[in-house]
């Protein structure tokens, strides 16, 4: 059976060459063409001898996603949609800014977690994405935006685990995925760079913290568990005291100081002032400047029957939370004309599934110049 080799970390590949009969820093050399050259043809390894490379053809392959459609917003964010069969389709979106650049993948087809305000747990759930399919959306990302970009450097900075899906839930694929992400020979990520976001799934919290700590990001959404369990049905699971005590545990090893908490603001839902004060509460009952709060305008879509917060309603919940000494600030909304933006990601998915199954029949999709157009889809 031939071997993706975009499934493997350093230490995979490692095993995989020693069976081949090759040393073990064979890997490596592999390792640096596919993910920091972005090759995903054996022969244009030019420092692999003849004889291993006629041998990599016969058993493995650099397996990129197809790509099904490349969408730009007018404030530069830029969203692929990648074809994973059987009619399923995930979404990456890359966020440039000044200082980095972003980009949010998506760990599987759908989520099952079916949190109320996001247009994905909606979908319902397909299945999980490999790791080669994980690390597929950063590979190619990354070597499509040198090129158009015309750098030589690393575009990309940032890796956030905020795409389609709950990340934890697909623990097994997730992690070697997080070891090509840092690794030195492969994409160079600082564990402060690399984000994983959880609507909190408690024992793989822990697990997360002693195999391979990155940062962590929470998706909170309410200060109590009555309105948890209507927002995040995963709280019924996993209820705000043992979630907060898993935070407690992981801060222990987190590369940050501080746990990210995610709270979507909906209108007359979970944004009043007594809301604010009872997340005030949840979290001095831990002592310390442990954690921050990150605001999140809510994305509409028509099933959720929820209204996004008004701005000086969100400006005054900030404030209280401020005041009080915790860290807060308010997500600037990104990529929201191309549904892009949070909660928003392939919340049409099933509507192109024709689309998706007419891509898969093509072994290469035209990549076309994004600069001249504020939306681009790619055509067929």
């Amino acid at each position: 059976m031939t071997v993706n080799l975009l499934d493997l970390d350093l230490e995979g590949l490692a095993v995989f060459c020693e069976r081949l009969g090759e040393k073990r820093f064979r890997a490596v050399q592999l390792f640096r063409w596919i993910h920091q050259k972005g090759a995903s043809q054996f022969d244009d390894m030019s420092d692999l001898a003849k004889s291993l490379r006629e041998k990599l053809k016969g058993v493995a392959c650099i397996q990129p996603m197809p790509v099904v459609s490349q969408n730009l917003s007018t404030d530069g964010t830029i969203k692929w949609l990648f074809d994973v069969g059987d009619g399923n389709a995930v979404e990456s979106v890359f966020i440039p800014e000044d200082d980095r650049g972003t980009l949010c993948v998506s760990s599987q087809a759908g989520c099952a977690v079916g949190c109320r305000f996001c247009s994905t747990g909606h979908q319902g759930f397909s299945r999980n994405l490999t790791t080669g399919e994980i690390i597929a959306q950063l590979w190619f990302a990354e070597h499509f935006l040198r090129k158009h970009l015309k750098r030589d450097d690393r575009v990309i900075s940032n890796v956030v685990m905020m795409g389609m899906g709950e990340p934890l839930q697909n623990y097994t694929e997730l992690l070697p995925a997080l070891r090509v992400m840092l690794d030195d020979h492969g994409y160079g990520l600082s564990r402060r760079r690399v984000t994983v976001s959880t609507s909190g799934v408690v024992p793989m919290m822990d697990r997360l913290s002693l195999d391979c700590p990155v940062a962590l990001a929470v998706s909170l959404h309410a200060p109590n568990d009555l309105l948890r369990n209507q927002l995040v049905p995963l709280n019924l699971k996993y209820p705000l005291v043992e979630l907060m005590e898993a935070c407690q545990r992981y801060l222990l090893h987190a590369p940050r100081d501080f746990i990210t908490f995610e709270y979507c603001m909906l209108d007359g839902v979970n944004d009043l002032d007594e809301h604010a004060h009872e997340l005030i509460r949840l979290v001095r009952a831990y002592p310390g400047a442990w954690c921050k709060f990150n605001l999140i305008p809510f994305n509409p879509f028509p099933a959720s029957g929820l209204h996004r917060s008004k701005p000086d309603r969100v400006m005054v919940f900030s404030r209280i939370l401020s005041a009080a000494g915790i860290t807060t600030t308010v997500r600037k909304t990104r990529g929201e004309d191309i549904d892009a933006a949070c909660g928003q990601l392939a919340g049409d998915v099933k509507d192109r599934t024709r689309a998706v199954e007419r891509m898969a029949r093509q072994r290469t999709i035209p990549i076309q110049p994004f600069r001249h157009a504020a939306t681009t889809t790619l055509k067929a």
